[in-house]
């Protein structure tokens, strides 16, 4: 568990709750699922010396539940967001050590990138000037958001324009954004892993085999669809939220509540550039999938058109050859020494008639590209 105090200019980190707040800024008190399960007592206690109120029983259970999909829920003193990550990881707390992240790989299907891609939801309670965040032990987007915090708030720090959240809605906005952020950093890879998948569908040469992690993909990807979808709703729902809110002046007044509607939106645009990314890539391994066997039925199409055409060429001479082969004695030119050459001629000028026949008609003709 992390505590930290955000004031104007500075940020302090500490190891145990607080018992009151500053006397400007607000507090962020950050811990693991595991760790805010059996914690949760002292943390209800501190959320009532801070904010005069603790959180509902079912918010609670929000926050402890790891299969949660990303929704918000507000009361008349706070709000919650629980919002499901796409940062790569693949582990969870260890139930039996409280903190420490389990050592054993949870089995994921689907190419490489997709299986680096954890969606464990992480919880925000938002108070006027307390925020509660329950997360996964490991958590490496808020790790490394509290290292940008500490080394922004550290003294004669401004590095890169970085500033201090003025609110708790801002501080969550913020990790919000650095979590949907940490998915855009991967679509390279996973483009181009599909890519390379579509590149096989399509060439001429390959027989493509891979089908079961193609499909382990396709899978994946709708999974990721759902996900976004459920993070772009509930970020609407913080933003109808937002419309309601008032502005203070402990917070920064009205121009500070039109910066958080900012990022909100922002946060919003974020997502549903995720969207607009995870859906392209589902469509382009469909599309990739029927053209292969488009590909494949065009190139069935070409041997059986060969292959009649063959036999079209080889019909007459059959006839011909089955003719002489008949038992008459009286068959013309089958007693003459020239009769053999003269259906040996008559078969090879019917047999390259056709097939100019059907060269001009394109029947023999290759199709382009192979």
């Amino acid at each position: 568990m992390r505590v930290f105090t955000i004031q104007p200019g500075e940020v302090r980190e500490a190891d145990t709750l607080p018992c009151e707040l500053p006397e400007h800024g607000f507090v962020w008190i950050a811990c693991g699922r595991r760790e805010f399960e059996l914690e949760q007592s002292a943390v209800q206690v501190a959320l009532q010396a801070l904010c005069g109120t603790t959180l509902v029983d079912l918010h609670v259970h929000d926050l402890l539940n790891n299969q949660l999909p990303s929704h918000f829920d507000y009361t008349s003193l706070y709000d919650i967001l629980v919002f499901r990550r796409l940062a790569a990881g693949q582990s969870e707390t260890d139930l039996d050590h409280p903190g420490v992240v389990m050592t054993q790989k949870l089995k994921r299907s689907g190419p490489p990138v997709l299986r680096r891609i954890d969606t464990s939801p992480v919880g925000f309670a938002v108070f006027d000037r307390v925020v509660l965040t329950v997360h996964p032990a490991g958590c490496s987007v808020l790790e490394q958001y509290a290292s940008r915090l500490l080394a922004s708030g550290s003294s004669g720090s401004r590095a890169a324009g970085t500033h201090l959240p003025s609110s708790p809605a801002d501080l969550m906005l913020r990790v919000v954004n650095q979590m949907v952020d940490g998915y855009l950093e991967l679509r390279r890879e996973l483009t181009r892993q599909l890519d390379h998948w579509q590149a096989e569908l399509l060439h001429p040469k390959t027989r493509f085999t891979n089908w079961g992690s193609l499909l382990d993909a396709r899978i994946a990807l709708h999974q990721l669809d759902d996900i976004c979808e459920d993070q772009r709703s509930a970020v609407l729902d913080w933003i109808e939220s937002l419309a309601s809110w008032e502005p203070e002046d402990e917070t920064g007044g009205h121009r500070s509540l039109e910066l958080l509607r900012v990022r909100s939106r922002d946060v919003l645009e974020h997502i549903e550039r995720v969207v607009h990314h995870v859906r392209r890539l589902e469509q382009n391994a469909e599309t990739a999938v029927q053209m292969h066997f488009s590909v494949q039925g065009n190139r069935a199409n070409d041997i059986m058109r060969t292959l009649t055409v063959l036999t079209a060429i080889f019909l007459p001479l059959n006839l011909i050859a089955g003719i002489f082969g008949m038992n008459f004695d009286f068959i013309p030119l089958i007693h003459q020494q020239s009769g053999f050459w003269w259906a040996m001629g008559s078969m090879a000028l019917i047999a390259t008639g056709l097939s100019v026949f059907f060269w001009r008609k394109r029947y023999l003709e290759r199709s382009r590209g192979r």
